[in-house]
């Protein structure tokens, strides 16, 4: 039976899968979960993933969901996966797993929060709270700070390897949401981690042309939230 993919490509994990799945060959089927109309939420989808969240595989009688483990599972179960992805040799393995559990309570807490404060809570004329935003913003800034340092220290990809992992896939999506901020507030964070976006680029160039394909809607979906932000604060880009 085909794999069966619930995703949002406005979904940084779900952009992760997809890149992983095409640069690998995996014959599946994307569904699409369209969260900003909140399908995630439909009893449908809930009787798939009760936590109502995606992306979400479906192989076979198998449901499987949160990004990282999805992307293990698919990495062990087909055999023309590039080893690079999910290295075998233990201590290499340990350190993929080490940036992945750190992904999340650091990287992804800061991006959404940022995301969150500064554009979709806008968007839906809910009012800001500074704080929260300052908040966001520490976080973020701390968390592009260790991969600049840290994670990216010894080589083009994390944990100094010379081809992409999984670990690639996962936070290069994140930082690539970033691209939906304000074009002052994305340069504004970004701009001094020079290793980071050296990086986003290596991996782009190891992903094409998937790395483009996928991330056509986020470009899409960019363009128009900066223009309904324009016009709620009444300035033009």
């Amino acid at each position: 039976m085909t794999l069966k993919v619930y995703c949002d490509r406005m979904s940084q994990p779900s952009r992760a899968i997809l890149i992983f799945c095409k640069m690998n060959g995996i014959d599946f089927e994307e569904i699409t979960i369209d969260i900003f109309k909140n399908q995630q939420h439909t009893p449908e989808y809930k009787a798939i993933n009760p936590m109502s969240q995606v992306p979400t595989i479906v192989d076979g009688d198998f449901t499987l969901f949160e990004s990282h483990t999805i992307l293990i599972y698919l990495s062990c179960k087909y055999p023309g996966v590039a080893s690079h992805w999910y290295p075998s040799y233990l201590i290499v393995r340990a350190k993929v797993h080490s940036v992945l559990d750190w992904h999340h309570a650091n990287l992804r807490r800061g991006s959404v929060g940022v995301i969150m404060n500064s554009v979709i809570y806008p968007l839906k004329g809910i009012p800001s709270n500074p704080k929260a935003n300052e908040e966001a913003e520490k976080t973020l800034e701390k968390a592009l700070t260790v991969l600049e340092t840290f994670w990216l220290k010894d080589g083009p990809f994390l944990v100094g390897r010379s081809q992409p992992s999984i670990t690639d896939l996962n936070l290069v999506s994140e930082v690539m949401a970033l691209e939906i901020l304000s074009e002052e507030l994305h340069d504004r964070i970004l701009s001094p981690y020079k290793k980071v976006l050296q990086w986003v680029e290596n991996t782009k160039s190891a992903t094409t042309p998937h790395f483009e394909e996928i991330h056509g809607v986020l470009f899409k979906t960019k363009k128009e939230f900066r223009a309904q932000l324009a016009l709620k604060s009444g300035k033009n880009e």
